[in-house]
């Protein structure tokens, strides 16, 4: 029965800042506890209640509780206005009289599905406080979807009730909760790095024999790169063991094993219900700035290493040869293509054969269109001036070529004859190493490479034939056949199995003989890649590993929450498949010491996002956690929906089309350090990240309006006003005000009008992540709630005190305070302040 659920009530005064000690946040008065029937069934509905000590030893005082119909409220009646919510049937009031300076937080015992068994005249009993759900229906609400709740874990729920700019009342469910994917998207990664390094070794190894330079060098780098493997696979063993929360903690960030996973990363949730507006749902993603704090920031973060890793690649003499990044990125991509293709090819091709012995025509079709299509994306994958320098390059390299004396590197398209005028020549710079005793005869990579097309049209005609032999028997054998002079086989009599087996043998030979080719002169340009800056290339690929981890386990998880809570809005379904989503982040970090290296982390982790589609499936189990394929520069996460779900998606989506991301950071920082940046320091790199995301961003909103009809905003937004924030906030970054938080403001409001999802990083996403993201959640009570006025200090303050986020104080060091210290404070922006009682020393 409802009647014997127990209330437990916390009273506590809150001084004014003249009595406020340096030592005490806030006195408490006491506690106790009573029968909910109890008050229902009193005299006049009010009791007095003894308040002791939280031993339950001394007593302090007494409280008097009472029962109050709605509208019994008055306005002033209550001097700490904090709240309630929707779904919230039967609460207390501690009125003035009680407690003139006094809050009152109620933890409730039973859960909202027993509330809503109450009486009709429970039912009708509400007052203004703050609650808090320890026994929620969890982050995906009523709905209760599986889907949601496999990456959801451990919910937090406060309730709030404030009232309007018109003396009504608006509910506030805030919701926290973290996610299992900090841990799953992590080990992901990790076991694809594996086996991709895996690889790519093997590969090295498959070079064939080379010369004695050439050997040594492989075998250097193949050493260094066992190790990094070894590394790997000890970190996915060690979180293949961890169990217990799904989160880091901010005092985590240095453990060796943890490196990978995403500091503090959890969803910050608020519902607001206006009397006069339709309910909202606003989502922020908070989770520490990805960064890698084992290995330090010394000699600064990945924006830096990587510039200055790349200049002095570019002089590293006669030892190796230099290609440029994006030549490594595209051995890569080549790389990637064969692996991925030669299979299916092979598989296609069997396919075609076993439809030729059961003399299908329609299914022969089929299969001829499949091994067609993948084919000819075969050969374009090699089509590029890279595969043709890079095999002269393995030549010279093999035993028995006597080189002539190294001169000054000059581009390798003087070296490609008939393709040296294409309209986007190579920028390998190379050694002149052309063999002594012999030529190299670079027009037979273009015979072996043709060869493939060739063989394919010798299929293509063979099924022609077949088919119209078929479907024209009276027709003589030949008559109006497609060109196929390079076919070996003629005759279109017997089974069709064998008139097609010898041809199908030929293209695999001949696809068999480029990828030996092509891998090895692949693999040769990757020798080269990480020959030129061992140990560094791999200590900072390790380095963007971990850093990537970080911020894609934040990502896939803003996306999964995006996508469900966007189901039914056929306009950002649409958005989504058209021109893709936009990611946005807010940092909080200075540009001073320590954090300036975290900061050229952040940015280049961040960057690194763009390389990540996405796409959506159907679960076919009831194990909903993502599913994350392909490579460094190129993964593709399949995120599962259940059957009922999936349906709801566009046609286009459901046919598997990948789905963009389009990140970008905006960092203002706000702490001392950022004082003595601003003041001694230099702020050049900050500036430089929010000039940079300002033009990614405006491209977006580009692509957004020539794509989308302007209905397809939120419908409280027009166009226009995304025109006048975008120009606001260019004049904001132009203007290169210290502390700028306008920066910050105006991002989050552009993201939220363009339906991005929204993301707030500093140090460990834990204090000043805090400040950020109650002032976000108050100011849009403010401005699109109608919250009054007179009481934003008062709800900020609240929930700064009371809600999710001193909770999730709590979790990381155990302790609810905020990491600030007066001298602190007195560098932050005004809002961007805790109330009295909140902070003080903690460990962070």
């Amino acid at each position: 029965m409802m009647e014997n659920n127990i209330l437990s009530v916390r009273t506590c005064v809150l001084p004014d800042q003249k009595e406020q000690k340096a030592d005490v946040g806030r006195s408490f008065l006491g506690c106790t506890t009573f029968r909910v029937g109890d008050l229902v069934k009193s005299k006049d509905q009010q009791l007095t209640l003894t308040l002791r000590t939280s031993d339950g030893g001394k007593t302090v005082g007494t409280i008097e509780v009472n029962l109050v119909k709605m509208g019994e409220l008055e306005a002033g009646e209550t001097d700490h206005i904090a709240t309630d919510a929707q779904d919230q049937k039967f609460l207390c009031f501690l009125p003035l009289k009680s407690c003139s300076r006094g809050c009152l937080c109620a933890t409730c015992a039973h859960s909202t599905e027993n509330l809503e068994r109450m009486t009709d005249r429970q039912a009708k009993e509400e007052c203004a406080l703050v609650r808090e759900c320890t026994a929620t229906e969890g982050i995906s609400g009523k709905d209760n979807l599986p889907s949601l709740n496999a990456v959801l874990k451990n919910p937090i729920c406060k309730l709030y009730r404030f009232p309007t700019s018109d003396n009504k009342w608006m509910r506030i469910r805030e919701q926290m909760a973290e996610t299992t994917l900090s841990f799953h998207v992590p080990k992901e990664l990790i076991n694809l790095h594996i086996k991709e390094d895996m690889r790519r070794n093997q590969e090295l190894k498959d070079l064939g024999e080379l010369a004695p330079h050439w050997d040594n060098m492989r075998r250097s780098v193949i050493a260094h790169c066992d190790q990094m493997l070894t590394m790997y696979q000890d970190t996915l063993a060690e979180l293949g063991k961890h169990t217990g929360s799904s989160f880091k903690s901010s005092c985590s960030k240095g453990e060796k094993t943890l490196e990978f996973i995403p500091i503090n990363l959890h969803l910050q949730r608020m519902h607001v219900h206006s009397p006069r507006l339709k309910d909202a749902l606003y989502d922020v993603i908070t989770v520490g700035a990805p960064a890698a704090h084992v290995q330090g920031f010394k000699n600064g973060g990945l924006r830096k290493l990587l510039s200055k890793f790349e200049a002095e690649r570019r002089n590293t003499g006669y030892q190796c040869i230099y290609y440029s990044p994006e030549n490594t990125a595209k051995a890569k991509e080549v790389l990637s293509n064969i692996n991925h293709l030669q299979p299916l090819i092979s598989s296609h091709a069997d396919l075609l054969l076993n439809s030729a012995s059961q003399h299908s025509p329609d299914s022969l079709k089929n299969s001829l269109k499949m091994l067609s299509e993948k084919t000819e994306l075969f050969v374009h994958a090699f089509k590029d001036q890279l595969v043709r320098s890079a095999l002269l390059a393995l030549y010279t390299a093999r035993p028995g070529c006597v080189l002539k004396k190294p001169a000054m590197p000059r581009n390798s398209v003087e070296e490609g004859g008939d393709l040296q005028h294409q309209d986007h020549p190579s920028q390998i710079k190379r050694q002149d190493s052309i063999p002594h005793h012999s030529e190299y005869d670079e027009e037979e990579w273009d015979r072996v490479w043709a060869n493939v097309g060739k063989s394919l049209n010798c299929v293509i005609a063979m099924v022609d034939r077949l088919l119209e032999k078929d479907n024209l028997s009276n027709i003589k054998e030949g008559e109006n056949d497609p060109p196929a002079a390079d076919c070996k086989v003629l005759h279109t009599g017997g089974d069709w199995y064998e008139q097609l087996y010898p041809l199908v043998i030929t293209l695999k030979d001949c696809m068999g003989e480029v990828v030996t080719r092509a891998k090895q002169s692949m693999a040769f340009v990757l020798l080269q890649e990480l020959a030129c800056g061992l140990p560094q290339c791999l200590m900072l690929t390790l380095r963007r590993d971990i850093v990537f981890s970080q911020a894609l386990a934040g990502l896939v998880c803003g996306f999964i929450i995006k996508l469900h809570t966007g189901l039914h809005d056929q306009g950002f379904l649409q958005q989504l498949h058209t021109v893709g989503l936009l990611v946005q982040y807010e940092g909080l970090l200075s540009t001073y010491s320590e954090e300036a290296g975290m900061l050229e982390d952040m940015a280049v982790g961040i960057s690194d996002l763009q390389k990540v589609m996405f796409k959506v499936i159907e679960a076919k189990s009831e194990d909903f956690l993502p599913i994350i394929t392909g490579r460094r520069e190129h993964y593709i996460i399949e995120v599962q929906l259940p059957g009922k779900m999936f349906e709801l998606l566009p046609q286009e989506i459901k046919e598997g089309k990948l789905l963009r991301m389009y990140p970008v950071l905006f960092n203002v920082g706000i702490n001392e350090q950022q004082t003595f940046a601003d003041r001694f320091g230099d702020t050049t790199l900050q500036e430089n990240i929010n000039q940079e995301n300002l033009e990614l961003l405006k491209e977006y909103y580009k692509l957004f309006t020539e794509k989308m009809p302007p209905d397809c905003l939120p419908h409280f937004q027009e166009q226009n006003d995304l025109k006048g924030l975008l120009e606001n906030l260019h004049q904001n970054i132009q203007a290169k005000k210290r502390k700028n938080v306008e920066i910050m403001w105006l991002a989050a409001t552009i993201c939220r009008k363009l339906n991005g999802v929204r993301f707030t990083c500093c140090k460990s996403a834990k204090d000043r992540t805090s400040m950020s993201v109650t002032l976000e959640q108050c100011s849009i009570l403010r401005d699109e709630h109608q919250l009054h006025k007179d009481f934003f200090i008062r709800a900020l303050d609240c929930m700064r005190r009371e809600g999710c986020r001193i909770e999730n104080v709590l979790k990381n060091v155990k302790c609810r305070k905020y990491a600030f210290n007066m001298i602190q404070l007195m560098a932050f922006p005004k809002y961007y302040r805790p109330p009295e009682g909140t902070y003080g020393k903690a460990d962070t």
